[in-house]
């Protein structure tokens, strides 16, 4: 227990944190992605999870399913007890459930854009809507998640009840760095899916850094001046070991992402087609939700914000919204804030095609 300054001095107290901090360093990183699920759909590396509801039950029948980012683990959205937003959606009686990519090998090379925005986020909808009794789900999707997401929702808006994209990328040709690397004449794309198959994630990560080189630095300089907020540490350390724990992008379908998307921008020329579908923006008519952050430096806001613009939905709300790609989605102020107003986004449009009575769930795998 550190005594107050007034005892110690300055300097001493100084060296007492210092040793708080070392002696924090030394000890077992925190266990993420604890809220209780299982898995209710696995095929090759994909795992669909459904959260466990809460004990007094689901208050809001239409199921949300959340799609990740091809490049990052999907518990960034399940950090911490406390700090998770699937946590936070079960507690308001939402039935929730979540895409796990898994991690590509070698034999998943040739897997393309098709397979995951058509046939995995087929499997994931259709499992929920057997476990739910739901004929539609809410639709959630971060980062490149969110992109995927659109465009499964401009090709099957049937199967869709709302569409939620957060920080997702739209407009590719968005001004923003990685829009100019990929327009670059030097970046050969053939030669660099057929030399990895895969692309492998420490390449993916090292262009992030770049993005912002001092981002260490900064955040070494943050962790120091908070070294004394245990609640700060949690979360920081939390978020490392996500941000550290990346997967390399399955080569077939990086490339037509990184040439259809990046370099035809075809998703804003309206020309996009998925599994031998029209995939127009204008095409998607349900309630959207759209969430841009205004220090987002991988998803500029601007390219973001292009959805609200191109569809058809009479029913379409935007939020822009201070903060950073990922801090503005799992700080401590997006509980009351950007979490509240997602879950009354979804508790204000239930779909009324929900069974009265769900089909109850198959007994399934636990994830923990």
């Amino acid at each position: 227990m550190t005594k107050p300054a007034n005892d110690l001095g300055e300097a001493e107290l100084q060296r007492a944190e210092w040793a708080e901090l070392i002696d924090l360093l030394k000890k077992p990183r925190s266990v993420v992605g604890q809220t209780p699920a299982r898995v209710v759909h696995r095929e090759n590396k994909l795992r669909v999870l459904r959260y466990t509801p809460r004990p007094e039950g689901i208050s809001h029948k239409t199921p949300i399913v959340i799609v990740p980012s091809l490049i990052n683990r999907n518990y960034v959205l399940d950090l911490l007890p406390g700090k998770s937003f699937v946590e936070f959606l079960v507690e308001q009686g939402h039935d929730v459930y979540m895409i796990d990519w898994g991690t590509p090998t070698a034999e998943d090379r040739h897997l393309d854009f098709d397979v995951y925005c058509d046939r995995y986020i087929s499997r994931a909808i259709r499992a929920a809507r057997r476990h739910s009794g739901a004929q539609r789900v809410h639709l959630l999707g971060y980062c490149l998640g969110g992109t995927l997401t659109s465009i499964y929702a401009a090709a099957y808006p049937e199967r869709v009840a709302t569409l939620t994209a957060l920080a997702a990328p739209i407009d590719f040709h968005d001004g923003g760095l990685l829009s100019a690397w990929t327009l670059t004449k030097t970046f050969d794309l053939p030669a660099l899916v057929k030399a990895f198959a895969n692309v492998p994630w420490p390449l993916m990560q090292a262009s992030f850094h770049m993005l912002r080189p001092t981002l260490a630095i900064s955040k070494l300089i943050t962790l120091v001046d908070r070294r004394a907020d245990a609640e700060f540490l949690r979360g920081f350390f939390a978020t490392e070991i996500w941000g550290n724990d990346n997967v390399s992008f399955p080569g077939a379908c990086y490339e037509r992402y990184i040439q259809e998307l990046y370099r035809d921008n075809r998703l804003v020329r309206g020309d996009f087609v998925l599994s031998g579908r029209a995939a127009r923006l204008d095409s998607i008519e349900c309630p959207t939700l759209v969430v841009t952050f205004r220090d987002d430096h991988i998803v500029p806001w601007r390219g973001a914000a292009r959805l609200h613009e191109l569809i058809s939905s009479e029913d379409k709300d935007i939020l822009q919204l201070p903060g950073g790609h990922v801090g503005a989605v799992v700080s401590r102020r997006a509980r009351d804030g950007l979490w509240k107003q997602m879950s009354e986004f979804w508790a204000n449009r239930e779909d009324r095609s929900v069974a009265a009575t769900p089909v109850q769930p198959e007994r399934r795998e636990q994830t923990n």
